[in-house]
């Protein structure tokens, strides 16, 4: 569909897609700067561009901003059940970490140490998890 786009804002809205577009996360800032340059008259092929994505993401941006507005382009948490191996590893790793700390005098990230651990320890902590 070729066209001026039909999105339009109230000034409330303007200022939060600015909020928005200058925040940390970087998904969400590219879909409020694609409202507000929709709003400039930027195409979708242009924006699409400009953001490395397809204009059929542009599309879906536009239309997600026109039935939910900006709460919409905010990232969400994926639904489904807890990470519940992730938090287990973090139960451990925690406290091992702190144990080289204090052994070593060195402090070791959780990244880091993850991959300590699977780059020379892999196979000693290698357990088949179930749940």
């Amino acid at each position: 569909m070729a066209g001026k786009s039909p999105v339009t804002v109230r000034d409330d809205q303007k200022a939060a897609l600015k909020a928005l577009a200058s925040g940390a996360d970087r998904a969400e800032a590219d879909r409020a700067r694609a409202i507000l340059l929709t709003l400039a008259g930027w195409t979708s092929g242009r924006i699409a561009e400009a953001f490395g994505v397809r204009e059929d993401s542009v599309r879906l941006w536009r239309s997600d901003f026109i039935s939910g507005g900006v709460e919409a382009l905010k990232a969400r948490v994926a639904p489904g059940p807890e990470p519940l191996k992730a938090q287990a590893a973090l139960r451990v790793a925690e406290p091992m970490a702190e144990e080289i700390a204090s052994r070593e005098g060195v402090t070791i990230s959780r990244s880091q140490l993850s991959k300590v651990l699977r780059q020379k320890g892999g196979s000693a902590f290698a357990v088949r998890a179930t749940r």
